[in-house]
């Protein structure tokens, strides 16, 4: 019987493109598979797991560290979320003091160390902060956590500058771990010719764009409510835009070191797709 291979996923983007939101719509229709899922919040706003745990206002492992000192349990820590999906959010330091990135390398030490990381789980996502591939927020690929990245984006121009970066730093730390560019999820914006702008982008790369994401209310309204499209309307169009792209990842074979552009050729290419004049 073949060994189970616990998948480690990084979602980055730029910030305010729905990464968080599409992380956890995602990884609902990943536990509809019945895969076991843990989701690690990267950002001090600590609204990763949100909605998958009904808003439930997650104690983050730098305040509970802060509050307690270091002997702590998991369940502190982690809250079991929709379909059973765990859930931690690695929060930040007091504002002004210090870098929220060592709160991501704090929380993967803890979380290590009073065994997060069980056999059972099939995939741990990390859901980081913005744009950001350096110091902490890198920890998870350049520590060799996360081999799998996607980039969220859209067909916004400084969507795909930040797509464009954050592939640079793939590409550096590729070449000294096993990190993998696995493609491209486009949270669309209803940017004119954005599924073709992106396919061409992806292609540029050298990688795919993995699902095009359309654009619907429905998400808003679930978000009100603090629920995935999932969980508060299954029946919705939407709801299945999650799912095809949930099962687009758990079949995805496709991971590549990203082939960055030059800002002239990025530029060109936004010329061409009519973003910039």
């Amino acid at each position: 019987m073949a060994e189970k291979i616990l998948r480690q996923v990084a979602i980055y983007g730029k910030g305010g493109i729905g990464k968080s939101t599409t992380t956890q719509n995602l990884t609902a229709g990943l536990a509809e598979l019945g895969k076991n899922i843990m989701v690690v919040g990267c950002d001090p706003k600590a609204d990763s797991t949100r909605l998958l745990l009904g808003g439930l206002a997650q104690k983050t492992v730098l305040d509970t560290l802060r509050e307690e000192g270091e002997d702590i349990e998991l369940e502190s820590i982690m809250k079991d979320g929709f379909k059973g999906i765990k859930c931690v959010e690695s929060g930040g330091p007091e504002p002004g003091v210090g870098c929220a990135g060592r709160g991501i390398i704090t929380s993967i030490g803890m979380l290590e160390r009073l065994g997060a990381y069980t056999e059972e789980l099939d995939y741990v996502f990390y859901d980081v902060l913005g744009d950001v591939v350096c110091g902490g927020f890198a920890m998870p690929i350049r520590e060799g956590k996360a081999k799998e990245i996607y980039i969220v984006a859209s067909g916004e121009m400084m969507a795909l500058y930040a797509a464009n970066n954050i592939s640079k730093g793939i590409q550096k730390y590729a070449l000294k771990g096993g990190v993998r560019l696995g493609g491209i999820i486009c949270n669309s914006r209803n940017v004119d010719r954005e599924l073709d702008l992106l396919t061409a982008f992806a292609r540029e790369l050298g990688t795919q764009l993995i699902h095009f994401v359309p654009r619907n209310n429905v998400v808003q309204r679930a978000e009100i409510r603090k629920k995935t499209v999932i969980e508060f309307d299954p029946e919705d169009g939407q709801a299945d835009e999650y799912r095809e792209l949930a099962k687009k990842i758990e079949e995805n074979e496709l991971f590549v070191i990203p082939n960055p552009m030059t800002q002239e050729r990025l530029e060109e290419i936004l010329i061409e797709y009519g973003l910039m004049d």
